[in-house]
């Protein structure tokens, strides 16, 4: 599509393209914020808040004590945490040392973590003392050299920090034992390195500033490479695409938005940590989204602009009883990303807050806003809206070949956002990679004539009845839309006669919801192929920490 149909979409004043020069790289972009917000609250976790200049020292520190080990310009450094104060310093500080950044998920068993520290060839790895026994177990087959390691409360002061440490491990026992004799605690490097000087590495738009995993959904774990360029363009793209509501904040009023998604996840990465420092917001650092009630009792504390969320985030905090202590009025921003948003979701939480789930759509590989819903709309569209700034998007056939309107195809992505390709892997990326540089997604869409796209479903989740193909999110999206369910979640499963046929796993929110009303409601509206052979009531679906569906699991099961 090469001419940009979508264009006419867009807000008022936003650019169709991006200046993408406009930093050499990610360090000079938050350079430039810790020295023009340095007053400013950054971060607030605990109770803690934490300004720009305070981040701006200790990064820098933080990156003298990794110099000082001797690692080489490019070399990986892995960050193994969940939400909080020392990860937005450690990232902060890798990047300034002149080193590459390999984000990896907390929950990780032994096996999952070899792999991506064998795949990465990460030397250093900061790490939560919470996970450091899983560390333990794979640490010999690993080129890792060098550990810091990081408990709860190091950054909350002497008192407030030993008490949370003291709870965490005693009395939560949230810290399995360990032994990795040669690790560095996180202050004491902080302590180490305070007179040093930050030795200045010349970091250029082509060099390597982040290793972001795939799930894995499709075969072994890879390593999207994310250059410095990649991210400042998708970084530049979301300030552009976020900036006619965000003016909407009155003079002298700082941004304020939710991290409730982990970190590591590139969807939190780039809108949360990296958008709020290019604006000199604060973040309100959530370090376990799934205890929804202290979530919202954290949330009654600030008032919130921006909230990017994943659908189960929304639905679980909308339908949670505390939800109304929770002063919304100021939420200006609702980004829905990492998977569908289910319509029956997007309509309670309007409902609730007043603000609409504006729904996006991005990868890994691609940094990783792809498209978006305009943040001006006021309703939910149930599409994934159109190519930000500068970014182009087909759909392709089997083939390779663009699809004629209306028709479905695969989503293909190009931009400056699009990843260099797969770490050590050219086989792979050469699967997924055009002779004209489009990325393709695995995700199959169609496109309208205003240039707004919808996802029907991805190609491998797609399920074949007796020839018909059935997309889950179609049937998702229906059946949540019945009183009295929560969740729910369908894959192909083996029929004798129709090839695959469908099974539909429900969590109920009303426990007298029956199998025969769930069947009625899809005999009402679904065609007959699409309808559920097999209906099963389950207290919870399997998830990724980032709150995806795990599919594949229901189909083992």
């Amino acid at each position: 599509m090469t001419d940009r149909i979508w264009l006419k979409s867009y807000p008022p004043g936003v650019p169709a393209d991006i200046d993408v020069g406009r930093y050499a790289s990610m360090v000079e972009m938050m350079e430039e914020s810790f020295k023009k917000f340095a007053d400013r609250s950054a971060y607030s976790f605990m109770g803690k808040e934490q300004t720009y200049k305070q981040v701006d020292e200790l990064s820098r520190t933080f990156g003298v004590y990794l110099q000082g080990l001797g690692l080489t310009k490019g070399d990986r450094v892995a960050v193994m945490m969940p939400n909080v104060l020392q990860y937005p310093i450690a990232v902060a500080g890798i990047l300034r040392a002149g080193y590459t950044l390999v984000n990896v998920n907390p929950l990780y068993t032994p096996r999952e973590l070899e792999h991506q520290l064998k795949d990465s060839g990460a030397k250093a790895i900061v790490i939560l003392e919470n996970f450091a026994a899983t560390l333990e177990k794979c640490l010999a087959a690993t080129p890792i050299k060098h550990i810091v390691l990081c408990a709860m409360g190091d950054q909350l002061g002497f008192l407030k920090g030993a008490l949370v440490n003291y709870v965490v491990r005693n009395v939560k026992k949230m810290v399995p034992t360990f032994n990795l004799p040669t690790a560095v605690r996180f202050n004491a490097a902080i302590a180490n390195a305070s007179k040093g000087t930050l030795k200045k590495v010349v970091v250029k738009p082509d060099d390597v500033a982040v290793l972001q995993y795939t799930g894995g959904t499709t075969g072994v774990s890879k390593g999207a490479v994310l250059l410095h360029r990649n991210l400042v363009a998708n970084l530049l793209q979301a300030d552009a695409w976020f900036a006619p509501v965000l003016k909407k904040i009155p003079e002298g009023e700082q941004m304020t938005e939710v991290c409730a998604l982990p970190l590591y996840h590139i969807f939190a990465f780039t809108v949360d940590m990296m958008l709020s420092m290019r604006i000199g917001g604060k973040l309100i650092l959530i370090p376990n989204p799934r205890d929804m009630g202290a979530v919202l009792a954290e949330l009654a504390k600030h008032k919130i602009h921006v909230f990017p969320a994943v659908n189960t985030l929304f639905n679980g905090l909308a339908n949670h009883p505390d939800f109304k202590k929770v002063n919304w009025s100021s939420l200006l921003v609702s980004a829905g990303g990492g998977t569908a948003v289910q319509s029956s979701v997007a309509k309670l939480w309007l409902e609730k807050t007043g603000c609409s789930i504006c729904e996006g759509y991005g990868l890994s590989e691609t940094s990783p806003i792809a498209t978006s819903n305009p943040v001006t709309a006021t309703e939910y569209s149930g599409t994934i809206g159109v190519p930000v700034p500068s970014t182009w998007v087909k759909l392709l056939d089997d083939d390779g070949n663009e699809v004629a309107p209306g028709q479905s195809g695969e989503i293909a992505i190009k931009g400056p956002q699009v990843m260099a390709g797969y770490w050590q892997r050219p086989d792979e990326t050469a699967k997924v990679m055009t002779a004209d540089g489009y990325f393709k997604s695995g995700d199959v869409g169609v496109v309208d004539d205003r240039g707004f796209f919808r996802i029907v479903d991805r190609k491998k989740d797609m399920i074949l009845v007796s020839g018909f193909n059935v997309f889950p999110t179609e049937l998702e999206d229906v059946v949540s839309q019945l009183d009295g369910v929560m969740e729910c979640a369908c894959v192909g499963v083996p029929d004798e006669k129709a090839g695959e046929a469908v099974k539909l796993v429900i969590v109920k929110k009303n426990p007298e919801l029956t199998e025969a009303q769930v069947r009625a409601f899809c005999k009402e509206n679904l065609t007959g192929y699409k309808q559920p052979k097999v209906v099963e009531f389950r207290t919870e679906l399997p998830k990724t920490p980032v709150g995806k569906i795990l599919r594949r699991e229901l189909r083992n099961k």
